[in-house]
């Protein structure tokens, strides 16, 4: 992990979004704090290649309503995100306090970014079906476990998630579940081929994962693992897509 232990900011990632011919990009939290939130929302004022940030609201806060209101003014804030895959209570995302939180997100057009291990897909699975107006989108393909090989449980509860029309999926975070030093690209096959039978190149895209992904991965690897298996659906899986359903504008 060391390779992580520095900061990483805009001047950072900039030759990698020319290099790989990218026009904009979405910033997601990494912290559990509204001070996470306003220095991603600060870095958009001087960085026009942020076209939206991803940040992060205590949802579960009594007065979250009027956060959520004061976030409003800012036009490049789309949502939000809460590092549910770190909650000891597989069943989080269901907590009373936080659906109330949830059901709010819709009056400021808010999407929310679902961030969880396999072993919290049933109360995914919950979640989405209780707010089928809600804009949710899984994040790195819910970290299947391709290291070891394994499919299922994690593809039915997939199916069952994306069933849900106001449910996308991120192409993000594949090369840091697989083995790190010694990952190929036939290792994600099978699990790229049951989120695009899944999905569909309609609700999906492409996530960098940067600078995560470089303990297993540059840039443009993760780039090319995405392009190359996809046949077609490019322009919506590696932009339009994201564009839609963040309601981002240039």
């Amino acid at each position: 992990m060391s390779v992580l232990r520095r900061d990483f900011l805009p001047e950072h990632l900039a030759p990698e979004l020319a290099a790989a011919r990218m026009d904009a990009t979405v910033a997601v939290q990494t912290g559990q704090s509204e001070e996470d939130t306003e220095f991603l929302l600060g870095l958009t004022r001087e960085n026009p290649s942020i076209a939206g940030v991803v940040g992060w609201v205590d949802l579960r806060a009594a007065k979250v309503g009027e956060r959520l209101e004061y976030f409003s003014e800012f036009g490049k804030l789309r949502g939000f995100r809460h590092i549910a895959q770190s909650e000891p209570d597989d069943c989080f995302l269901v907590r009373k306090d936080f659906l109330r939180g949830i059901s709010l997100l819709e009056r400021f057009h808010f999407t929310y970014d679902i961030l969880i291990y396999p072993r919290q897909l049933p109360a995914a699975a919950e979640l989405v079906t209780r707010f089928p107006r809600q804009k949710f989108v899984v994040d790195h393909v819910a970290k299947p476990p391709i290291r070891t090989g394994e499919i299922d449980p994690w593809a039915g509860w997939m199916r069952r998630i994306g069933e849900h029309e106001n449910v996308y999926c991120k192409l993000s975070g594949l090369v840091t579940e697989a083995d790190w030093r010694a990952w190929r690209p036939n290792d994600f096959k099978p699990y790229l081929d049951i989120i695009f039978n899944i999905f569909g190149v309609n609700r999906l895209m492409f996530g960098s994962d940067w600078p995560v992904c470089l303990v297993a991965a540059n840039y443009s690897q993760v780039c090319s693992l995405i392009s190359d298996y996809a046949a077609t659906g490019h322009e919506q899986i590696f932009g339009r897509n994201a564009a839609r359903f963040y309601g981002l504008t240039a």
